[in-house]
């Protein structure tokens, strides 16, 4: 017998888990963000928009902001802080050039297509416009979509199961890709999009900080460090910003 545990848990392992508050983490990836791309007064796409948090933060900036959730129960909680329509990725019921800004903040792991996803924001964007991707990095130690073991989904962090042989990871995770660079930047060649920037974001430890913000406030100062040298490749997620050409 399903209870609503497993079907909450299985709903939260296909589409990820939504963010009820907006904390440390997201306002870093919004920071980062605003460092390669202006959003005041630009029309802006919320793929995958979870309940709605980065919705109202857009909001801070412009005044046309419209998410897009598959999951009804979530388009319920983010309409009634912006438009949102109920559709896929792969399928966008919007006109060529419509928006300006398409954010995907780590979505496309989660979709059937993604190259497809990819390229239908490309087509809702002009020239000139942005896509802006975080998605998960393969080389990070952690897989933090959990695992399926035995027929069952176990929720959690698990060490270095990404780093087994492809096969092998799919079988334990089935529900989420993991990306290198080269897989990535397959994902979007032959596209007319170029590359603004590519880079790679650790964790904001915000439940670490819940429990013990001087352990939280260590790692975050050496970890962010990290992002400016070699070993930024080891990082919870690829940050990558693309323009329309």
């Amino acid at each position: 017998m399903v209870t609503e545990e497993d079907a909450a848990l299985e709903k939260a392992a296909r589409l990820g888990a939504p963010s009820w508050v907006w904390r440390a983490g997201q306002q870093r990836r919004l920071d980062l963000v605003r460092r390669y791309l202006p959003l005041e007064g630009r029309r802006i796409l919320d793929i995958g928009c979870g309940v709605g948090m980065y919705l109202r933060a857009f909001q801070r900036y412009s005044p046309s902001v419209l998410g897009l959730e598959i999951d009804h129960e979530r388009a319920g909680h983010a309409s009634a802080i912006a438009p949102v329509l109920q559709a896929r990725a792969e399928s966008l019921p919007l006109r060529d050039a419509s928006v300006d800004v398409v954010f995907l903040n780590e979505v496309l792991e989660h979709v059937a297509d993604d190259r497809r996803a990819i390229a239908e924001a490309a087509r809702v964007v002009p020239r000139g416009g942005h896509i802006v991707i975080y998605l998960p990095n393969r080389r990070y130690p952690f897989e933090t979509h959990g695992v399926y073991w035995r027929g069952r989904y176990h929720f959690g962090n698990f060490l270095f199961v990404n780093y087994l042989p492809e096969q092998f990871r799919d079988r334990l995770v089935p529900h989420a890709r993991a990306y290198t660079w080269p897989d990535l930047r397959r994902t979007f060649e032959g596209l007319p999009l170029r590359i603004v920037h590519h880079g790679y974001v650790y964790p904001g430890f915000d439940n670490v900080k819940a429990r013990s913000p001087f352990l939280a406030d260590v790692l975050r100062r050496v970890l962010y460090a990290l992002e400016h040298t070699p070993l930024r490749v080891f990082g919870l997620s690829h940050f990558l910003v693309l323009e329309r050409l």
